[in-house]
Parts: C-alpha cells; sequence; structure tokens
C-alpha cells in the first residue's frame, strides 16, 4: 500500500489455512508469469509457511457432570445461573447467547394462539422459546444464515429465566413493552458481554460442580447438548437443526460424541435428561 510516497506492508491476521492458500494462489500465478518468460525463477516456492498450532480438543460432559454444573448454577448469580441452563440445554452458541434479546423471549398466548415477546406476554404462560436468529458477530448476524432457528425452551430454562426476570424486576431493571429489546445478557452498562467475562464467570460455576474450571470453556455447553440428545436418542438430522447446522456431516464430525439411534424433539428430550424440581418431586409422589 502506498501513502505519502512511501510502501507501507499490509498486516494481515491469518490462520494457517488461509496463509497456505494464499500461498497456493502466488505459486500458480507466479508460475504461469513463468512459462511466459515473464519471471525466471518462482521464488514462491521457497517460501516456508509457519505450522499452525493444534487446537484444544473439545469435550463434553456427562449426565451426570451436566447435571452437578445445573446443581452448581443454582447458587449462582441470577444471570449467570439463566445462561449456564440455557447454554446447555439449547445448545445456543456463546456469542448468540451474548446477543440475545428479551424481545426474541418469546411466550405462546393460548387464547390468540400467536407468539409474543415476554415482556409484553408475560410468564403466566405454559409454552416459551427463544428467537436465535442474530449474535454479536459483525452485523448481528448468526454464523450462518441455516443457524438462525426458534428452540422451544425445557422447564428449567423457563425457570432460571423467570427468576433473573423477577430479580431484574426487583432492581427495576427488567425490560417494558415500550423497550422490550434490551439484552439478557449484558453488562451493568446494558452493553454486550465479552466472552472473556463469560468464560471468567462459567468457569466458578464449572469449579463448584468439582471439575476443573480451567479445562472448560462455555462453548463445550454447545458440544455437551449434542452428545447429550445423541445418547438418549435423537436422531442425528432433528440435533442438527436444532443446533443450525447446514447439514449432518458438521455434527456428525466435530460435535457428536456418541452415536444412537432415533427418538424425539429438543425441549422434551432435555427435560426428561434434566426434569425441573417440581417435575422431579411430583414424579417421586
Amino acid at each position: 500500500m502506498t501513502r505519502g510516497g512511501r510502501t507501507r506492508p499490509i498486516l494481515v491476521r491469518s490462520c494457517a489455512r488461509t496463509l497456505q492458500e494464499l500461498r497456493s494462489i502466488l505459486r500458480r500465478a507466479v508460475g504461469r508469469a513463468q512459462a511466459r518468460h515473464k519471471v525466471k525463477r518462482n521464488v514462491v516456492l521457497l517460501c516456508e509457511l509457519p505450522k499452525g498450532r493444534p487446537g484444544r480438543p473439545s469435550k463434553s460432559l456427562t449426565v451426570e457432570q451436566a447435571e452437578a454444573v445445573l446443581e452448581a448454577a443454582e447458587s449462582a448469580r441470577p444471570w449467570l445461573r439463566a445462561y449456564v441452563v440455557l447454554a446447555l440445554l439449547t445448545g445456543a452458541r456463546t456469542e448468540e447467547l451474548r446477543g440475545l434479546t428479551w424481545s426474541h423471549v418469546v411466550a405462546y398466548d393460548e387464547e390468540h394462539q400467536k407468539w409474543h415477546p415476554v415482556p409484553i406476554a408475560g410468564w403466566k404462560h405454559k409454552e416459551f422459546a427463544v428467537y436465535v436468529w442474530r449474535s454479536v458477530r459483525a452485523h448481528g448476524d448468526t454464523k450462518t444464515p441455516k443457524s438462525r432457528r426458534t428452540l422451544k425452551l425445557p422447564r428449567r430454562c423457563i425457570d432460571a429465566l423467570t427468576a433473573f426476570w423477577g430479580h431484574l424486576s426487583a432492581a427495576g431493571n427488567a425490560p417494558t413493552r415500550e423497550n422490550p429489546d434490551r439484552l439478557v445478557f449484558a453488562t451493568r452498562n446494558g452493553t454486550k458481554m465479552s466472552a472473556g467475562n463469560v468464560r471468567r464467570e462459567f468457569r466458578r460455576v464449572i469449579t463448584r460442580a468439582g471439575l476443573v474450571g480451567a479445562e472448560w470453556t462455555p462453548r463445550e455447553t454447545r458440544h455437551s447438548f449434542v452428545s447429550l440428545l445423541s445418547d438418549s436418542g435423537m436422531a442425528l438430522e432433528d440435533i442438527s437443526r436444532l443446533v443450525g447446522h447446514k447439514g449432518t456431516a458438521v455434527t456428525e464430525a466435530v460435535y457428536r460424541l456418541q452415536i444412537r439411534p432415533v427418538m424425539e424433539h429438543g425441549a422434551t428430550a432435555m427435560d426428561d435428561i434434566f426434569p425441573s424440581e417440581d417435575e422431579a418431586s411430583s414424579s417421586g409422589s
């Protein structure tokens, strides 16, 4: 890049794969120039690419570990409890949860047979869902167009969000009908939470659950969601739709750690795996 008569290099942060692709393009371009006697030597062949660092292998929680994490979240701050429960029982990406607004937490109005945002509909309904339509990525888009999805909420998610809403209401910070677009998980100033802040708080819950907090990250709740549903018997195609994948290839290769045959839908399966306290007590009696 030329500026003020001087040439300055453009610095590009890139991964190893991108560097490999760029090297391949340059090698072919200079090779064509060499064949036409424009250059004498393809100097690109002398370039060595740095080797990328191996990624940290992801892992998933077992049912017992996940239950311990959910129990540890019960004593966490209301927002953190809601975050952990939603992350583990819906499989939403951390960037999607950090971009979730209260207007996208919806309740089903049985009388009018419509979904309405909870700041308008309130919490006296039986069915709730979240519109996973945005994230904290650039322009607020989800990772891919296929990632836009609507997820019915399991009972434990509803309980955690209701408690969080009650906490906000007591502090005078709950969204109103006139202003329903506030972030669900926000800083004290109402801005988006950073990935680092969420990771630090999440690891505290993991530590209280008896695991090594430093060995776990929020994204592994998504891996756990996939593996737990697979282990419960849900079809791979259904799991792929729940996590917003374009097809089953990524789900099977990256996320699904256990393979089992077919069963039913997401919220129902998660309610079976992790029943709420009311359901557990009623079944015991």
